[in-house]
């Protein structure tokens, strides 16, 4: 009983992709000349987990090469944006501040979250220069072709 059970439900699957998948055109890239696709990078560990944020940044760097980035930050991801920030460092990564003014050089935006600064009692002050509080509008017209997801 146990493997027709299992055979049935090969089969369903095998069927499901056959009509639902394997007979449609998947190729979404974007014709040449067309716009590019995004990719927003979600900031949400800070200084005591020092490897998400050096991945999360150098994501963001490779990425900028050749795509529209935006990388937003709340949550413990706020404490990395600071004025007073510690410079933070990971084997075999550029220290975060040194990443973070890459990005800012090849005008990549990254957005702090303003309920989360609050939280924090935070002000807009008291961000790196070049980090902008956060809007939902720049969500959204940051790029546009699709919009990639990464989140740390």
């Amino acid at each position: 009983m146990r493997i027709r059970v299992q055979a049935l439900c090969l089969l369903f699957l095998s069927a499901w992709i056959v009509t639902a998948g394997g007979c449609r055109s998947t190729d979404a890239r974007p014709a040449a000349g067309s716009a590019r696709d995004g990719v927003f990078i979600h900031l949400t560990r800070g200084p005591d987990d020092p490897h998400a944020v050096a991945m999360a940044l150098k994501m963001a760097n490779l990425m900028a090469a050749d795509r529209d980035v935006l990388v937003y930050c709340d949550l413990k991801g706020i404490l990395t944006v600071l004025k007073d920030a510690p410079d933070i460092g990971f084997a075999g990564f550029e220290s975060s501040h040194a990443q973070i003014r890459a990005l800012l050089e090849r005008s990549v935006p990254i957005y702090a979250c303003p309920g989360c600064l609050k939280a924090l009692g935070k002000t807009p002050e008291d961000l790196m220069p070049g980090i902008q509080v956060a809007n939902k509008e720049a969500f959204f017209t940051f790029t546009r072709g699709r919009i990639l997801t990464i989140d740390y």
